[in-house]
């Protein structure tokens, strides 16, 4: 039986983990955690990508899982969430988001901050918007910068749509085929979470070693 929109949370639910936020809140928790990751500086910490693709796998029908979930109910919570959340993002840069980052105390979230400054310099607006929503903690800095440096309302949420819309439902239809596709996958979901997370950290990684790399070459005589 498919867990409903709005399922009866447990109590205590692990934020951390993928598994443990859809069985206490089905469908509804995706929606509120990508509008928690996308829209508010705190929500950097949130597992947007593997929460995204276990959603997808508890979709396929069958097995022998904890939890069963509606993949229309899925998508459009997922799609919701994401684009509400970045839109409140961009209204909170617009309304004092720089003073917002100063007063933030994470390494990371100014790390993140600096990354998104630097996509929308090098690929311009539509680009880096859209290509921020596959890179973690860019996703959630980026909204509110881009608010902060003026980028026009309606360029912003033509483009945040698009990265939104494929970010999403890419992430959902891809472990929906995946699951569909291979018998018992359930077995493999652990590692299958731990795959995504470590693809969607990729790009700091690289980045991080990009850094160092210049850094090395700039203190070389």
């Amino acid at each position: 039986m498919a867990v409903p929109l709005f399922a009866a949370a447990p109590q205590a639910v692990n934020v951390l983990d993928a598994g443990s936020l859809l069985s206490a809140f089905g469908a509804i928790g995706v929606a509120v955690v990508l509008f928690a990751e996308t829209g508010l500086l705190v929500g950097f910490f949130l597992p947007g990508d593997s929460l995204l693709f276990t959603a997808g796998l508890l979709c396929v029908p069958g097995g022998d899982r904890p939890v069963s979930l509606s993949l229309p109910q899925v998508l459009l919570a997922s799609v919701t969430g994401a684009l509400v959340g970045a839109q409140v993002g961009y209204w909170i840069g617009r309304r004092g988001g720089r003073a917002l980052l100063a007063r933030a105390r994470s390494r990371k979230l100014h790390e993140g901050a600096a990354r998104a400054e630097e996509l929308l310099a090098k690929y311009g607006h539509a680009k880096a918007i859209v290509l921020a929503r596959f890179v973690p903690i860019v996703r959630t800095v980026l909204n509110p910068l881009a608010g902060v440096l003026g980028v026009p309302a309606g360029v912003f949420a033509l483009w945040q749509v698009v990265g939104g819309a494929v970010w999403t439902c890419g992430l959902v239809l891809g472990g929906y085929a995946l699951g569909s596709s291979i018998p018992n996958v359930d077995r493999y979901l652990l590692p299958l979470v731990a795959l995504v997370v470590a693809v969607s950290l990729l790009p700091i990684a690289l980045e991080i070693l990009r850094a160092r790399r210049a850094r090395t070459t700039e203190d070389t005589p």
